[in-house]
């Protein structure tokens, strides 16, 4: 089995705390960032990188890289003239170098540190998956009027997404796009609630549409599925429902297909602008872009790739896309002053590193804009390793957390949702954390259809409820040694932001 890493799909988020500004040209000139030997990326003889150019919006200019592209020995794999954003393929070692010297690039630099052609490594993550036997088990639990194995969905309850479903379920003309690994739309839970004609592949940085590309490569790659089921698991009688039952769910895959399952910025372009073009109102995005777990704007590979996510991100806000983000299973303070990162790049060989949360970014969490979502387990308290940060986080959501026991038939302080081929498993992680909170935001948007993407953001705020800050030490797994400290007080603070989501508030 193919174990997707705990970081990404256990996911990372983090609200805007970059200096970045509504506009697409924010970054200085490319004279103050200077490359550092240790991270810049070259393609070696003979072998090819993928790259992002991201130029100035005007015709004339977007030729003109076009043409210095080709020039200097690259291959246009898709554009995105919009946002100016190219995706290009080189073996030439000085093709980053080369294009950030050309006229109208504002960034230019590699998306990967391993040839277009090697697989990348991974970190275990480990899903619980139930039997047959379990799964009826389970089943056979279900009060009158509940889903057969809901009476383990503590979740649901947690945040009043049971008796908001009576009153609201949520619109269909409300669709929110899952980018990660591929949903399995034939799965029963999911078929009812699946647009097709949203959904698409983007792992190449351009989308395919063909039939079917949306799936999983494989029923390892379940991660997407799972996350689509706590979103949008119909009510039909059969296995779990989601938080939002009444809304549609849309497939963005971004994954390669590979044992790898890496995410690439060129991937999460595509799928930004793919959303934002077909009319989906949230994104949900449990996942950091490879391969830099934070990527560090003094240098010119990471800066180009926080530059062409940003625009394409930013496009889909303009076109009324909310995009919701997990904050990381790191248990990381991301208002704090330094942070190790010792998993980067995650395509080749990791070096350790020291970074500037306030100088290096986590891509998308970062970004201005996106919602960022910490983790709570069943007794409302920050999971253990859910990252967190004052002035970072903007809501927590239910994610799960294997010390705090939900009185459930199973015990489990998982989250239970989907899994390809039929399947229901257990997961946790702020992934499972981020599409509780966008699928009470598509609720927002079921009852407030004509709400803006600041205004949805606004709303999450306004109607979560904040438990405040620990009464004393907190030592979320239970060793004796403190955790974490959290700063803020009963209305903000940096484990939960402005509090823990409510469905039922969203509906009312």
């Amino acid at each position: 089995m193919v174990h997707l890493r705990s970081r990404r799909r256990l996911a990372l988020a983090v609200p805007v705390v970059l200096s970045l500004t509504a506009s697409l040209g924010f970054l200085p000139s490319a004279a103050s960032a200077a490359p550092t030997a240790a991270t810049t990326a070259r393609a070696a003889d003979g072998t090819s990188l993928a790259y992002v150019v991201n130029t100035r919006h005007d015709h004339r200019t977007i030729e003109s890289v076009r043409r210095a592209i080709e020039r200097n020995g690259g291959t246009v794999v898709a554009r995105y003239d919009r946002i100016g954003v190219f995706v290009v393929h080189s073996a030439n070692p000085d093709f980053g170098p080369r294009m950030r010297a050309v006229r109208g690039v504002d960034s230019a630099g590699a998306t990967r540190t391993a040839p277009l052609s090697a697989a990348g490594t991974t970190d275990e993550g480990p899903v619980r998956v139930l039997s047959r036997a379990e799964a009826a088990k389970l089943a056979r639990g279900a009060a009158a009027g509940e889903e057969p194995m809901e009476a383990d969905q503590w979740d649901l309850r947690a945040i009043g997404a049971d008796k908001a479903a009576r009153i609201n379920p949520g619109s269909r003309d409300v669709t929110v796009g899952v980018i990660d690994t591929g949903v399995d739309d034939t799965h029963p839970d999911i078929a009812p609630n699946f647009s097709a004609s949203q959904s698409a592949n983007c792992a190449s940085g351009k989308a395919d549409t063909t039939y079917g590309a949306w799936r999983p490569a494989d029923a390892d790659h379940y991660h997407g599925t799972h996350v689509a089921g706590e979103i949008a698991a119909a009510r039909n009688g059969v296995g779990v429902a989601g938080v939002a039952p009444g809304v549609k769910v849309a497939s963005i895959t971004v994954a390669q297909p590979d044992p790898s399952s890496l995410f690439y910025p060129e991937s999460v372009v595509c799928a930004f602008v793919f959303a934002a073009d077909h009319g989906i109102e949230i994104t949900n995005n449990s996942y950091y872009v490879d391969p830099w777990l934070y990527n560090c704007m003094d240098d010119p590979d990471q800066r180009a790739i926080v530059d062409a996510v940003n625009r394409a991100q930013l496009y889909a806000q303009s076109r009324g896309t909310l995009n919701v983000a997990s904050a990381g299973n790191s248990n990381d303070d991301l208002d704090s002053q330094a942070l190790v990162d010792d998993s980067s790049p995650d395509d080749s060989t990791a070096r350790p590193r020291t970074v500037d949360p306030h100088k290096c970014f986590d891509v998308p969490t970062q970004l201005p804009g996106v919602v960022t979502v910490s983790a709570v387990g069943a007794k409302g308290a920050k999971s253990y390793y859910s990252s967190y940060g004052r002035g970072v986080v903007d809501v927590a959501g239910p994610g799960g957390d294997k010390y705090q026991i939900p009185d459930t038939p199973s015990k489990n302080g998982r989250i239970l949702s989907t899994l390809p081929n039929d399947q229901y498993g257990f997961l946790q992680g702020t992934s499972m954390a981020s599409p509780h909170v966008a699928a009470v935001a598509a609720l927002l948007k079921s009852a407030h259809p004509h709400a803006t993407p600041a205004r949805l953001r606004a709303l999450l705020k306004v109607q979560a409820d904040n438990p405040g800050c620990p009464a004393g030490p907190y030592d979320g797994d239970g060793d004796g040694v403190v955790d974490a400290t959290c700063a803020g007080d009963k209305n903000v603070n940096g484990f939960y932001g402005f509090g823990i989501v409510d469905a039922l508030r969203a509906v009312k």
